[in-house]
C-alpha cells in the first residue's frame, strides 16, 4: 500500500502495510507535520473558494441569498412549507449540496434576508406526508438528506407558472 500527499513544500510519501502506514502517520502527527499539511490544505481550499466567489461576482452572478430569494419570488413561494421545499430544491439543484442539516437551510434563509422556518423537522415531515420529499433509506432516513419527488418538483413548477 502507498500513500502520497504533497501540499506546497511538504511531501508525505509512505509505503508499507496498513499498520506501518498508520504508525508512520501517528509519528507525523506527533511532530506536527500532519497538522502543518492539513493547515496548508485548509488555506488552499479557502483561497479557492474565495477565488470562485470573486469570479462569480465579477461575472455578475447573484450571491447565494439573492439567488434563493429570486427563486422564492419567481415561484411565488410565500408559505413556509413551500419555501422549505424551494430551499431543498435550491441546495440540491443549484449548489449541489446533498447533506443539508437545519443550520444549512437556516443559513440559506438568513442569507436571503428571510426569517428561517423555525421547526424545520415539522415542515420536512409535512412535505414528506404530501409526497413532495423523500429521504433515501440508505441515508438512514434522516431529513437532512431529503430530495424532491417528481410531485414536489411538479408543485414548484406549478407555482412558478401561476
Amino acid at each position: 500500500m502507498r500513500l502520497s500527499i504533497q501540499a506546497g513544500d511538504i511531501e508525505i510519501d509512505l509505503e508499507g502495510s496498513t499498520i506501518q502506514i498508520d504508525e508512520q502517520l501517528a509519528a507525523m502527527k506527533g511532530d506536527h507535520t500532519w497538522t502543518v499539511l492539513l493547515e496548508r490544505v485548509r488555506v488552499a481550499r479557502e483561497g479557492a473558494l474565495e477565488a470562485a466567489l470573486n469570479a462569480a461576482r465579477e461575472a455578475g452572478l447573484p450571491e447565494r441569498g439573492s439567488a434563493f430569494k429570486a427563486l422564492l419570488e419567481n415561484c411565488s413561494l410565500t408559505r413556509k412549507p413551500d419555501q422549505v421545499l424551494g430551499a431543498i430544491h435550491y441546495l440540491r439543484s443549484v449548489e449541489g449540496i446533498e447533506d443539508s442539516p437545519p443550520r444549512v437551510i437556516d443559513g440559506l434563509f438568513n442569507d436571503a434576508g428571510i426569517a428561517p422556518p423555525g421547526n424545520l423537522s415539522l415542515y420536512l415531515n409535512r412535505l414528506k406526508e404530501r409526497n413532495f420529499l423523500v429521504v433515501p433509506k440508505r441515508k438512514g432516513e434522516k431529513n437532512r438528506f431529503a430530495i424532491l419527488t417528481p410531485e414536489g418538483q411538479a408543485h414548484l413548477d406549478k407555482r412558478s407558472s401561476a
